[in-house]
């Protein structure tokens, strides 16, 4: 039972000297804001907060991406023929990071993921006129754990168009995070609602909860900025140690670093060469 006890507190401890772990470090939420974003989570699977961003950070966003698009459309119906995403966003402009590591995002985060977790993947999707309905599903179902169960990951979506009913907004179906390993039923698509929000405001939903793109009947464009985060143990969808300059990766912030991988989770998974990854960003390209 003593080396069982002993196997236990190494594997939680974190053993690194020179680079502690920054996690939970950002600017506090406010408590009451906080109480009512989990009691969203724990009921429906998503949570809305509006105002998060001003005016004049979504029109930066809009102009700093706009020009990297290089295609017009997806590759298949899930990525939608008619929306265009930007991928690896991070090498080419900074404008984003305060979306990725917002202290409202990660003090969520915080509460619903393990310490240390991972920056997964960073896109701009931008759902052009005439778009049709993405087909629903949970963010974490490639990670082959059975349901019901924790989220191992979590992802947020920031507007930077108004969601409305008639552009695109993005649907999520309430309480479809603590549901099985079943597809949904007619009568539970039935259920699903949009998530209507104005323009500077996130969405932040757990991995398990099912969602999709809207259809959009509008007129004009719907474009966001989407975050995708993951447990510490699991696996990122972007490798990032190959997508992002490591010079760039050295000119972010501690947050920006460890959700990038330059991190350890305990006792030691993420290390390089025996030593803290960190310790990479000191030694000449």
């Amino acid at each position: 039972m003593e080396h069982t006890g002993s196997i236990t507190e190494y594997g939680s401890s974190d053993h690194a000297a020179k680079y502690r772990s920054t996690a939970g470090t950002q600017e506090p939420m406010d408590p009451e804001l906080k109480r009512r974003c989990l009691a969203d989570l724990e009921r429906d699977g998503y949570t809305i907060i509006e105002g998060v961003f001003d005016d004049a950070t979504i029109a930066e966003v809009r102009s700093e991406t706009e020009p990297l698009f290089e295609h017009v459309g997806g590759r298949n119906a899930f990525e939608g023929f008619a929306t265009r995403r930007l991928y690896s966003p991070l090498d080419e402009t900074r404008v984003l990071d305060q979306f990725v590591e917002h202290p409202i995002a990660l003090g969520l985060l915080d509460e619903v993921l393990e310490a240390n977790y991972l920056l997964s993947q960073l896109q701009v999707i931008d759902i052009a006129p005439g778009e049709s309905a993405q087909p629903l599903h949970p963010d974490d179902a490639f990670y082959p754990w059975p349901r019901p169960r924790p989220p191992l990951g979590a992802a947020t979506i920031i507007a930077v168009d108004d969601f409305t009913e008639d552009n695109g907004a993005t649907v999520v179906i309430p309480g479809s995070h603590s549901w099985d390993d079943h597809l949904p039923t007619e009568e539970e698509i039935a259920t699903s609602v949009p998530a209507v929000m104005p323009a500077g405001s996130m969405l932040l939903f757990l991995g398990t909860t099912w969602h999709g793109g809207g259809e959009n009947r509008s007129s004009g464009p719907r474009m966001c900025v989407t975050a995708q985060y993951c447990a510490p143990w699991c696996r990122p969808q972007e490798n990032f140690s190959l997508s992002v300059d490591r010079a760039r990766v050295a000119r972010s912030s501690e947050h920006m670093q460890r959700l990038l991988g330059y991190s350890i989770h305990p006792p030691f998974m993420g290390f390089v060469r025996g030593m803290h990854p960190k310790r990479v960003l000191e030694q000449p390209e």
